[in-house]
């Protein structure tokens, strides 16, 4: 086993404050968003911004000037703005914030005489203050420092200086001030704990959701490329604008139109509008783009929506951002909100107002959930179509959704993620309010083949996708079909407490149907209580079924069908009712479904029924959802029952791990990169100082470069181990015949070591002598970097068998400690490590631990790509490019008996009996 390592970290995120997680530290240009909504650039400052540093300085007042210099001068600003821009180095840092072409604000730190010691300064331009500047520069000089091994900041700050103490104060970092002769010595430990995180969370869903008000909530709309013709995009944009009741004002722009188009004010360009409009949605052809996006960040537009195809779309996102301007789009259907009237998309139908928020990618699909969620009086209340996604995306959404009470329910349909650990952090905290939804896309071949042509981006792995939705509480179903079906289900009604569900019909066979559609969907068909049965027979016709399922025969009429349904409701036993009718000529109970069972969450089945799923109507406006299959009943409440169980389900804590060390790592992984930029494979005893150093249990290990240093190590060892031949390039050393197994004994050892060294001649590097272990459940515990979702934690029971059945399961990170125990018991094989027929349990928080500590290295150090590289797993090899998965030839290790000690091997891949250990326990 090898770690692969990469060249370069992940790079920063498209969203404020991103930059504050350890894993997004770059000193690449970040777009960010302050407090208010307004978009800026940070950047690294380079010797050629020396006239922008020196007209920020030039700017301040003099009382500005003093604070941040101590004094007051020109010689001082000149000195000052000349030392923070040259050219930049490992040991200190200077980024600036840029306000379109305007530097407002510069951060630097410098070392100090202190080991992991940094001084931190920063300077906002007046105008600039109190808008966030200087916490965004703060956040993202904690990521990088941190990322270069430095530990704590330090800054000398005038106590006068209230609004540089409030910025450091509000951080979220743990603060400490120390008052000296009117000067603050302040301290701030670098730490990314958790109430860091959460500050840095709850500026950016602030942020975010200011800047989205331009978007969702514009007072102006100008619809640029409005056209005469009827059938045009353009025409149609602006008719659902004008037919929608938008109160704000409305903007055609059209150089052929004349002074009014569609009974709106046109202009000839949007220089020519007599005013800045908030919003512009784009329908101009695609080599006209860029060119009227230039005009409109001149003119003052502070949102577009680009409607059209095709066109330059790396350079439309960098006009967006040199002008601070939200896109949606290029490729979309549009945005609407209901709470204002708002639609601007080409939509033939009307939006009915209401309850779901929608995200899509695809236009097609956005078209199809509105119509439908219209019909079934689910309503929406904000959409926006994100097609190719360059820069609002399903992550800006939900923090729309989480702040808008109108917003009970979200609907997600996206084919790539741009920053899933932001996704996956943000939806786990706004699934706890509004119930998410979504359609795992790709899952075949064709379908990610299709993704990918489609949307310009990475198709994600069907296991990655299931994880990511798995672990934030989104509900994912297999098709639309599905998502509307169970979305009917959560608009309508509470989501069941438990998984008892009570089936009621007049037609046992359908009865017998539908409680074999809750078994397999996991419910279980409620067996009712004495008392109930005892009601029931009095109430329903002889020859009926009253324990449940309950067949009350096709001659029972509306009033005793209802009078029964609110029976087996009020059952302690009940957490949920089917109620199931075959329409026929004796009576018609379709509204009868809805009239009874209000106690408990209701579904109604109306074998017949034309429409797949629909909305029945009670009295008071009760709604209940109506299918037309038992299955699709059965599948709806069983994914609102899921939810139900995440909703219980702890939060979990991430550990502290205060035994890691970073540095170690760093350290390894830097001078492999300075070695082969490109990166590459680390040698095995850089491997193992890695794992160990992540506090990875190691089975006893000894480096060898010749036969008497390998015969020596075995003694200390034991006298029982392998040898691993360290020869570069070979990274499965089973198959390439680099392992010698249960060796015993000074002469075994000398001959395995002369076997390799003749084997690979002058390219054998080393050997790695490790003690052999005993047999237990074989294992495997990987990470990877995923191209589209980043660090991911695989897990899953090894050997040929389970790799046929791809028993595999998986999380991404971070990682916490209710998400290791789920994972460890979430593949099918898992009752084998607890016992299975009398043999001994494994220790399973031996192994949690274990993946605790890979999901942490994988956060840390993002430029370690892949470990282990593993036969059949979700582990894959990387540097640069898309990864590949491995198809090694050897099993993984073992898993032993619980309170035994712990130990994972780390030395290359394993041969059957071989002491090696992905994932190893002992």
């Amino acid at each position: 086993m090898a770690e692969r390592v990469r060249a370069g970290a992940v790079g920063g995120g498209s969203a404020r404050g991103e930059a504050a997680v350890p894993e997004r530290a770059s000193t690449e240009p970040t777009f960010a968003l302050l407090t208010d909504g307004t978009a800026i650039q940070v950047r690294e400052i380079r010797p050629d911004d020396l006239d922008a540093v020196r007209d920020l300085h030039h700017g301040m007042s003099p009382d500005n000037l003093y604070l941040r210099f101590f004094g007051l001068g020109p010689r001082l600003t000149e000195e000052m703005s000349v030392r923070l821009c040259r050219i930049p180095g490992p040991a200190h840092a200077v980024l600036g914030a840029w306000l379109g072409a305007e530097l407002v604000g510069v951060a630097n730190y410098e070392p100090t005489d202190e080991p992991g010691v940094a001084e931190i300064a920063m300077a906002v331009a007046d105008r600039m203050h109190r808008r966030g500047v200087g916490t965004l520069l703060l956040e993202h000089m904690v990521s990088l420092a941190r990322s270069r091994g430095i530990r704590e900041f330090r800054a000398d700050t005038l106590a006068q200086n209230v609004e540089m103490l409030r910025v450091f104060a509000t951080a979220g970092l743990a603060v400490r001030h120390d008052l000296a002769g009117g000067v603050v010595d302040v301290r701030m430990p670098l730490a990314a704990d958790a109430r860091y995180l959460a500050a840095v969370a709850e500026r950016e869903r602030q942020a975010d959701v200011a800047s989205l008000g331009h978007l969702l909530c514009p007072a102006t709309v100008a619809v640029v490329g409005a056209g005469r013709r009827p059938g045009s995009v353009g025409a149609a944009i602006l008719r659902n604008l004008v037919a929608g009741g938008f109160p704000g004002t409305v903007y055609a722009v059209n150089p052929r139109a004349g002074e009014r188009l569609a009974d709106v004010p046109c202009a000839p360009s949007v220089a020519a509008l007599p005013e800045a409009p908030e919003l512009a949605v784009l329908a101009v052809p695609p080599e006209a783009v860029v060119q009227v996006a230039e005009e409109c960040g001149l003119r003052g537009v502070r949102a577009l929506v680009v409607i059209t195809s095709g066109g330059d779309g790396p350079a439309l996102l960098a006009t967006c951002r040199r002008y601070g301007m939200r896109l949606v789009g290029p490729n979309c259907l549009g945005v609407s909100n209901s709470a204002v009237r708002l639609d601007a998309t080409f939509a033939a139908l009307p939006v009915r107002p209401g309850a779901a928020g929608v995200v899509v990618q695809s236009g097609g699909v956005g078209i199809a959930l509105r119509d439908h969620l219209s019909r079934l009086d689910v309503g929406v209340s904000s959409f926006a179509s994100a097609g190719d996604k360059y820069d609002v995306s399903s992550n800006d959404l939900l923090l729309w959704w989480e702040a808008d009470p109108a917003t009970r329910l979200g609907v997600l349909h996206v084919e790539s993620y741009g920053n899933p650990r932001k996704f996956a952090r943000t939806a786990r905290r706004v699934g706890r309010r509004v119930p998410l939804l979504t359609v795992v896309a790709g899952r075949s071949t064709a379908g990610r083949r299709a993704a990918v042509s489609h949307t310009a981006a990475a198709a994600t792995p069907t296991v990655t996708q299931e994880a990511l939705f798995r672990q934030a509480g989104i509900i994912a179903a297999h098709g639309l079909g599905e998502l509307l079906d169970t979305a009917a289900l959560l608009a309508h009604q509470p989501i069941p407490a438990g998984d008892r569900v009570a089936i009621v019909s007049n037609a046992g066979g359908a009865g017998v149907l539908a409680a074999d559609a809750c078994a397999d969907t996991g419910l279980t068909a409620a067996a009712l209580g004495e008392e109930t049965v005892r009601e029931l027979t009095r109430l329903l016709p002889g020859g009926a079924a009253c324990a449940g399922p309950v067949d009350t025969t096709a001659a029972i009429d509306s009033e005793r069908f209802t009078g029964c349904l609110d029976l087996v409701a009020a059952d302690d036993g009940v957490d949920a009712v089917l109620a199931l009718v075959a329409p026929t000529a004796v009576s018609d109970l379709a509204s009868a479904v809805v009239a009874g069972g209000a106690a408990k969450p209701l579904a109604a089945i109306v074998l017949g029924q034309p429409e797949s799923v629909r909305v029945r109507y009670g009295l008071d406006g009760r709604r209940v959802p109506s299918y037309a299959f038992p299955e699709d009943a059965a599948r709806a409440l069983a994914r609102a029952r899921s939810h139900g169980r995440w909703l219980e389900r702890p939060a979990g804590t991430e550990p502290r791990l205060p035994d890691v060390r970073e540095n170690t790592v760093t350290r390894i992984t830097r001078r492999l990169l300075e070695e082969v930029p490109e990166g590459g494979w680390l040698p095995l005893a850089d491997t193992m100082e890695l794992l160990e150093a992540y506090g990875l249990p190691l089975a006893e290990w000894r480096p060898a470069t010749c036969a008497d240093d390998a015969v020596r190590a075995a003694a200390e060892l034991g006298d029982h181990v392998a040898l691993k031949a360290d020869v570069p390039g070979i990274v499965h050393k089973s198959d390439a015949g680099a392992v010698r197994l249960d060796l015993r004994g000074a002469a075994d050892v000398r001959r395995a070591y002369e076997d390799l060294a003749a084997r690979f001649g002058d390219r054998l590097r080393a050997v790695l002598v490790q003690r052999m272990a005993p047999g237990g459940v074989e294992t495997l515990c990987g990470i990877m970097q995923e191209p589209v979702f980043g660090p991911l934690v695989v897990f899953g029971l090894g050997g040929v068998a389970t790799e046929v059945l791809g028993d595999r399961s998986a999380r991404l990170t971070p990682l916490t400690d209710v998400d290791a125990a789920e994972l460890v018991r979430s593949v099918r094989g898992a009752p084998l490590l607890f016992g299975h027929r009398g043999a001994p349990a494994v220790d399973a928080p031996a192994l949690e631990d274990v993946l605790l500590r890979l999901a942490r290295l994988a956060d840390d150090h993002p430029d370690v790509a892949s470990w282990p590289s593993t036969r059949g797993s979700a582990s894959c090899r990387a540097g640069g490019g898309t990864p590949t998965f491995d198809g090694c030839a050897e099993p993984e290790p073992r898993l032993p008996a619980r309170n035994r000690r712990r130990i994972i091997r780390t030395a290359g891949p394993a041969a059957p009996g071989q002491t090696e250990g992905r994932g190893r326990t002992e």
